[in-house]
C-alpha cells in the first residue's frame, strides 16, 4: 500500500494554480538520504560544459539539491514547503541513499535539518506528489551498503529492500505518471545513466516497457558488464588470472561478476575512460540487489571447481562443455599473457600474411 501522511493521494496532481506549473522546465528535487555523496559525484563528471549546464539545456530545472543548490536554513524549507503544499509543481523527486526507518520505524536516524521531520517522513509526504520517482545508486534503489549485516538502521531502498518489494513507499507505490520507481543503480551509477535517464524522463520518452523488473532502466540494463571488457579475449579461452597483477580473465578465480551484472559499463567511458575491469579490480555487480552481503568480492566460490555464479544468459551445461572445448584449444599466447601482468607475446603473423616490408626475397636470405 502507498503511504501517504496526508492521506491525499489526488490533491497535488489536481492542483493547477502554483508558481512553476507555467513553464515547461521539468523541475526537480535531490534529497540525499542515507547516502556518502559518490552518486553526485559521479554525476558532476557529466558533461563537456558541466552537469549543471547539461540540465539547462535539456530544460531541467534543480529546484534544490542539498550539496549543490545556494538556499540554505529557511530557504531551503520554504522550497520543500511550496513544493509539500502544491504550490510548486514537483515533476521528479530524485532521491540519493538508503532511507533509514530506524529505531522502530520512526526514521529519526535521519532528520532533515531544520525541519524536524525525517526523511523517510519526507519521502513519503513527496512520493505521491512526484510526477516520477527516482532512486539514484543502489541505497536508495535497494538499501546498497547501508543495509548491509549488521543493519541497525533498518535501512531500505525506496520500492525494494535488496529483491524483496516494498521498502520505504511499498510495492504497490505509482508516481502520478503511473511509473514504479526508477532505480538507477550502481554504487557509484555511472553519470550518462543519470543524466540520460533523467533526459528521457524529461521528453516523456521513459515509459514502463523502458526499465527492466528491478526498475532499472534499460538503456544500461539491457547490457551486461562483461560486455566490451578488455579482457574478453582471455574469458573466450578461459585463460583465467590467478593474481590481480595479471592480465587474464577474473571471473574463474578472483570473483568477477560481469557476466551476471546489468550495465555497459565497459562499453562508455567513466572519468574519460576506464572502467573496473581494466583498472585491474573484478565486477562487484553493484546494480545488483544485495550486492553489499558479498562473502569475499575478490574469491569465487565453486562447487566441484565450476563457478556457482555463471552467466546470466547460459545453461550451466553448455558454459562447462565451452569452458573445456575452449580451454583445450587456448593458444599458447593467450596462456602466456593471462598470467603475466604485461603484454608477455604478441601475435605472430605467419609467413603468407607478412606484410611486404617483412618478406624477404632468396637473394636476401642467401646474404
Amino acid at each position: 500500500m502507498v503511504y501517504n501522511p496526508r492521506g491525499e493521494t489526488e490533491t497535488a496532481a489536481a492542483m493547477t494554480t502554483t508558481t512553476n506549473r507555467e513553464t515547461d522546465e521539468f523541475a526537480v528535487l535531490w534529497l540525499q538520504a542515507g547516502s556518502c555523496g559518490g552518486c553526485t559525484m559521479s554525476v558532476l563528471e557529466r558533461g563537456g560544459a558541466g552537469w549543471l549546464e547539461e540540465l539547462r539545456r535539456f530544460g531541467i530545472r534543480l529546484l534544490w539539491h542539498p550539496s549543490l543548490s545556494e538556499e540554505t536554513g529557511a530557504e531551503a524549507r520554504a522550497i520543500l514547503a511550496r513544493i509539500e503544499s502544491g504550490e510548486d509543481r514537483l515533476d521528479a523527486l530524485v532521491i540519493e541513499g538508503s532511507i533509514l526507518r530506524g529505531p522502530e520505524g520512526t526514521g529519526r536516524y535521519d532528520m532533515l535539518a531544520g525541519t524536524g521531520r525525517s526523511k523517510l517522513d519526507w519521502v513519503r509526504a513527496l512520493a505521491p506528489l512526484a510526477g516520477h520517482c527516482v532512486a539514484i545508486g543502489s541505497c536508495a534503489a535497494f538499501g546498497g551498503v547501508p543495509a548491509g549485516a549488521p543493519d541497525p538502521t533498518d535501512a531500505c531502498g525506496l520500492q525494494y529492500t535488496a529483491s524483496e518489494a516494498g521498502g520505504a513507499l511499498g510495492a504497490d507505490y505509482r508516481s502520478r505518471a503511473g511509473l514504479p520507481v526508477v532505480n538507477v543503480a550502481g554504487c557509484a551509477p555511472h553519470p550518462g545513466w543519470i543524466m540520460e535517464t533523467l533526459a528521457a524522463l524529461s521528453l516523456r520518452r521513459l515509459t514502463a516497457a523502458d526499465v527492466d523488473g528491478f526498475g532499472r532502466p534499460r538503456l544500461f540494463a539491457d547490457h551486461l558488464a562483461h560486455h566490451g571488457c578488455s579482457r574478453n579475449e582471455f574469458y573466450e579461452f578461459k585463460a583465467s588470472a590467478e593474481d590481480f597483477a595479471e592480465r587474464g580473465c577474473l571471473m574463474e578465480h578472483l570473483g568477477c561478476k560481469a557476466t551476471q551484472a546489468v550495465g555497459d559499463c565497459n562499453q562508455r567511458a567513466w572519468n574519460g575512460g576506464g572502467s573496473c575491469t581494466q583498472a585491474g579490480s573484478t565486477c562487484i555487480a553493484c546494480t545488483s540487489p544485495g550486492f553489499e552481503a558479498t562473502r569475499g568480492f575478490h574469491h569465487t566460490p565453486k562447487i566441484g571447481g565450476i563457478p556457482v555464479g555463471l552467466p546470466l544468459d547460459m545453461p550451466k551445461a553448455w558454459f562447462v562443455a565451452l569452458a573445456a572445448l575452449s580451454k583445450s584449444a587456448t593458444p599458447a599466447r593467450v596462456r602466456e599473457n593471462a598470467r603475466s601482468d604485461r603484454v608477455a607475446r604478441g601475435p605472430a603473423p605467419s609467413s603468407d600474411k607478412r606484410s611486404g616490408s617483412e618478406k624477404r626475397t632468396g637473394a636476401e636470405k642467401a646474404k
